[in-house]
Order: structure tokens, then sequence, then C-alpha cells
């Protein structure tokens, strides 16, 4: 304990060596003080093996973040510039990686007006600090009053002068020729309102798609979001031997589905703890291909 004091993060080995022991008591001893809760153990990792420290000590943890992965170190730069980030902003790959470096990133479910977001707060920042950073997120922006373009204003003082006229001429009993061709011609020159486009709905044929492959494979929807044409978010329970297992469903209608698709997709799993299943119509590039077998192991692909 006194050389954590003194050192700050501290790794087992060194522990080993200052109490004249082999690493496995060394490992062993500080396994049974972090049980008790005098300690804590970091997730960065320093060849292989964690940081042991105590409370109070976790900014000494930035002079390890060198020893993270480059997608890690480089969402661990921007959340320690930015302090706070809005998770719908972001990357897919670097919300996956602020996922990973939980010694210096911390969650925060944000609700407002009925809606839920994720942000991600620098680890030495208070709740309440972050709530101040947050705030212009979801503040109103002012409305701009727009002023009339100089065309239109030249309309409506042409449209004026002609009401002006025409109550003139009503007076008149024989309105002069001059009066009528002035306004014959006011006429021609106002330029006729457009007419609105009327915006059909298309059916979702995709949607329809979907719920039949489910309905087919007996899986169940316990929620649905559509979060545009052509993308939905489920939660569906999947039969299995071993009875039904909830999975977090990305059905996504698109021809080429790339790496940041599934990236995107598999943070959302991670975030509700939940295995992937991604349904498409479309093909994986050759590079979503590859990140499937190497970082997104366990998520699902299904065609339709």
């Amino acid at each position: 304990m006194e050389d954590i004091t003194g050192k700050g993060p501290i790794l087992p080995v060194e522990i080993a060596k200052h109490i004249n022991t082999n690493i496995l008591m060394a490992s062993a001893r500080l396994s049974e003080i972090k049980s008790n809760g005098k300690i804590k153990i970091s997730h960065v990792k320093v060849g292989g093996s964690p940081l042991y420290y105590l409370p109070g000590q976790e900014p000494q943890l930035q002079r390890f973040a060198d020893n993270l992965h480059e997608k890690e170190k480089r969402a661990y730069d921007l959340l320690s510039q930015k302090k706070v980030l809005r998770e719908k902003d972001l990357e897919p790959l670097t919300r996956v990686a602020l996922r990973a470096i939980k010694d210096y990133s911390v969650p925060l479910q944000v609700n407002f007006k009925d809606n839920s977001e994720i942000f991600w707060r620098w680890y030495l920042l208070t709740n309440k600090e972050a709530e101040e950073l947050i705030k212009p997120f979801f503040s109103e922006p002012k409305k701009e009053i727009k002023q009339p373009a100089e065309q239109e204003n030249k309309e409506i003082a042409k449209a004026q002068e002609m009401e002006t006229k025409l109550e003139e001429a009503k007076k008149e009993k024989i309105p002069s020729k001059e009066t009528q061709t002035k306004i014959e011609e006011q006429k021609k020159e106002m330029t006729p309102l457009k007419k609105k486009k009327t915006i059909k709905t298309e059916k979702d044929d995709f949607l329809d798609k979907t719920g039949s492959y489910l309905t087919r494979n007996d899986i169940t929807t316990l929620s649905k979001e559509i979060i545009r044409k052509g993308e939905i978010d489920f939660i569906v329970q999947v039969p299995s031997a071993v009875g039904a297992l909830e999975y977090y469903c990305k059905a996504k209608n698109k021809k080429k589905i790339n790496d940041a698709d599934l990236a995107s997709a598999f943070a959302q799993g991670q975030l509700r703890k939940l295995p992937v299943l991604f349904i498409t119509n479309g093909e994986l590039t050759k590079r979503a291909q590859e990140m499937l077998q190497k970082d997104f192991k366990g998520m699902s692909i299904k065609k339709i």
C-alpha cells in the first residue's frame, strides 16, 4: 500500500519487487485488497497487466494513455479536449472506442422532451460540470424573422397600386383608357403564386419484408422503432435450443453495407448489452466482411 501511495498507479511486478515476493503472490495480495475496496484496478493495460491505484489517484492514469490502441487513443484525445461528446454526432468507430476506454470515459443518459440520448463525459469532470456543457446542445435556436425579398416588395407595391386604381376606376362612370391600360399591364407583370407540390406517401416494402422474415423464423418482436424509411430498430426474441434469446436487431435497406453500418449496430448492441442481428437486402463490402470477422464477432447478418 505504501508503494502505491508513493508511486501512484503501479504494476503487480513492481509490488512484487517491493515486498520481495513473486508476481503471483503479489497479484493475489492485490486482488484481496481490491475486494475490500481499498484499491482500484485499471482497464488500461501496460504489457498485458492492469494497474493498481488508490482512490484519488485517477488523474495519474493519463500517464498511461499512450498504451491505448490507435482508435482508442484518438477517442481519448477527442474527449479530453471537448470534455463532453454527444454520441449521435460521433462516427461509429469512435462510439465503440469510447466504450472501450472505461478509465477515461463515463456514459450519461440525458432525457429531454420525452427523448433519451447518450453523452460521454471526461472522467475527471463532475456530473454537474458536464450538465452545464450539455445544456447548449438542447437550447432553442433563435428564430430569424425573414424580411420579404426585394422582388416580393415590388410585387406587393404593384398590387397595392393596382388596387388603388381599381377603386378609383369604380368611382368613374366610364374608366379612362389610360387607367384600363395600366391595370391590364400590371396584371400581366404580377407573378402568379406557385402551387405547393403534393408529396405522396409510398408504402415501405422493406418494412413488410422484414416483418415477414421475422414471422417466418418464429422471431418475436418486443419493440420496434422506425428510424427513417428503410431503417428500423427492433428488440426481438430469437428461439434457440436453450430457450428464447433477446437480441438488438437493425434492419437496413441499402445496396452496400459498409463497416460504418456494422460499427453503428455493434455499438447500439453494446449499449443495450445485447447480441446483434443485422437484417439487410444488400451486400457487405469487402472491408465490412473483414471487420465482421475481426472486430464484430458474434454479430449475425441475415439477407432477405
